[in-house]
């Protein structure tokens, strides 16, 4: 994708320009505590399946983790399965459930407006054999419980729900959905990648809760599953009896150490009314000085979301010419997920909404994080709608296209 020509703006910030992060639902910094406690886990030498001294303090560390790591996802220690992170996490959970079937004739059900990794996982059970039913949101990005319930067939193993988008941070009334799933004998899974630490995730219900550290404050390639007990699983990495014999492999202390420390962090702040309140205002300050821009409509308007998701398309421009001038500026937000950064392909997520390609292709993802402020967010803004007015003096004609 190419970058805005010298047109649009000059190549360095102005003078007096600070750099503003808005794309924590991409990735989030780690926090102090987090980096600290990576340090400390590089120092412990010893393997945590090794029988001596060393090891022992390498699998203590381990278990002290997974105990703080039960505390975020609502569960018991038992069941907490650490990951290479969130995508490998709802892999296990959907495809370890079919190959644990003892026909993999089975039936899950997914939506069409999960993450790629959820997608990908459920096209791959349908290799092993699976029949995958994917349902289709409203025009708000939300998931109808009825519409599960009318899915659902004698042999259903797993229903897999988000809990919220990525894209648009529209909340899915996970737990509703978990009881139908229940009731029928099925499996709930849930990728809450984009919730933990921020939701309480024990409410959602689910038997299956995807995680990752570093949508949290914690390190990047880390993350867990929890897997509750009944739960069969076969495992996809292979080799060791690591994890319950669910994930092959010498754990990663330095990053489940990180991810742990994050974790705790996380549920400090989780019941924090003021933080809550705060989180909101700079949403509700991030949208009005967009509006300023004119021509705007919230994806996703209408429907429970995060605070920390705003997804909104500005008529007449691309929202990837949109990232990229912004950027020059200092501002660092999306045009989608990051996982699929360069694709001239409009979201998958909003054409699901039924969302014309047009207006997808003009939108753009604000995530602020915890300790983003209202003057943060209003500088971002200012300099958007600035960008925006520029964009569209250009007319449609001159807005350079990818590559």
């Amino acid at each position: 994708m190419t970058r805005p020509s010298s047109v649009l703006s000059p190549s360095p910030p102005q003078p007096g320009e600070t750099g503003v992060y808005l794309d924590h639902a991409a990735t989030s910094p780690m926090c102090p505590e987090a980096v600290d406690a990576v340090v400390r886990g590089m120092t412990i030498t010893g393997n945590p399946s090794s029988r001596h001294d060393a090891g022992d303090a390498a699998k203590e560390a381990l278990e002290s983790s997974r105990e703080q790591m039960a505390a975020l996802l609502g569960c018991t220690a038992e069941e907490v399965v650490f990951t290479g992170g969130g995508s490998e996490a709802n892999a296990l959970a959907i495809c370890g459930t079919v190959l644990a079937a003892a026909d993999r004739r089975v039936h899950v059900i997914t939506t069409a407006i999960e993450h790629s990794a959820v997608l990908e996982s459920c096209g791959f059970a349908r290799e092993l054999g699976a029949e995958v039913t994917i349902l289709t949101p409203d025009g708000r990005g939300w998931i109808d419980p009825d519409d599960v319930r009318r899915a659902l067939r004698p042999n259903t193993v797993l229903v897999s729900v988000m809990h919220a988008n990525n894209e648009t941070g529209v909340i899915q009334p996970v737990a509703d959905i978990a009881d139908i799933a229940h009731e029928a004998g099925a499996l709930m899974h849930t990728d809450a990648v984009q919730t933990a630490g921020k939701q309480h995730l024990a409410a959602t219900g689910a038997d299956l809760v995807s995680v990752s550290a570093h949508k949290f404050y914690g390190p990047k390639g880390i993350g867990a599953l929890k897997v509750a007990p009944g739960v069969r699983l076969a495992p996809l990495i292979r080799g060791g009896s690591q994890e319950r014999g669910l994930r092959a492999g010498t754990e990663n202390v330095p990053g489940v150490l990180g991810m742990a420390a994050a974790a705790s962090v996380a549920l400090r702040h989780l019941d924090d009314a003021a933080l809550g309140e705060q989180r909101r205002q700079v949403r509700a300050h991030l949208l009005k000085g967009l509006q300023e821009a004119g021509d705007l409509v919230v994806n996703g308007a209408g429907a429970p979301c995060v605070p920390e998701t705003l997804n909104v398309s500005f008529t007449g421009i691309r929202g990837d010419t949109l990232v990229d001038l912004l950027a020059v500026h200092g501002i660092c937000v999306s045009a989608g997920s990051a996982c699929h950064a360069g694709s001239d392909e409009p979201s998958h997520v909003l054409t699901a909404m039924g969302i014309p390609a047009e207006r997808a292709r003009a939108a753009v993802r604000f995530s602020p994080g915890r300790i983003t402020t209202v003057e943060a967010v209003t500088q971002a803004a200012a300099t958007t709608v600035d960008a925006v007015g520029r964009l569209r003096s250009l007319g449609p004609a001159n807005v350079p296209q990818p590559a």
